[in-house]
């Protein structure tokens, strides 16, 4: 049975999915740190660390240039991912916060696309 429920859901998703395939990767980084930030904030330990997964899955370790940092945030992530297995949500909430405002800092002084 179609109610208007479901329309507005099916809405919703079309208009997800859209907005995801057309976001840069710089944007999907901050979509997938506001999913972990929603979901730490629910307490929700599955979910968030879902998302770190996202986020981990996204380090580039191939590079010279991009192992180092990519080496620190992969140690972050694993706190962040042991914090929440603790029940530790407000440690790992802070974390998550400030490694998004500071991507989102470094992504507009390089004039990235958002």
């Amino acid at each position: 049975m179609i109610t208007a429920q479901s329309v507005r859901k099916r809405r919703a998703n079309s208009y997800l999915v859209k907005e995801i395939l057309e976001a840069s990767p710089q944007k999907l980084i901050l979509k997938i740190y506001d999913f972990a930030i929603a979901n730490c904030q629910r307490k929700d330990m599955v979910k968030t660390n879902k998302a770190v997964s996202e986020l981990i899955i996204s380090l580039n370790f191939e590079k010279d240039e991009t192992k180092p940092i990519s080496m620190q945030l992969l140690r972050l992530y694993q706190f962040v991912q042991d914090q929440t297995r603790k029940g530790e949500f407000d440690i790992a909430l802070q974390i998550l916060s400030g490694l998004r405002t500071t991507w989102q800092e470094a992504f507009e002084k390089e004039g990235l696309k958002l």
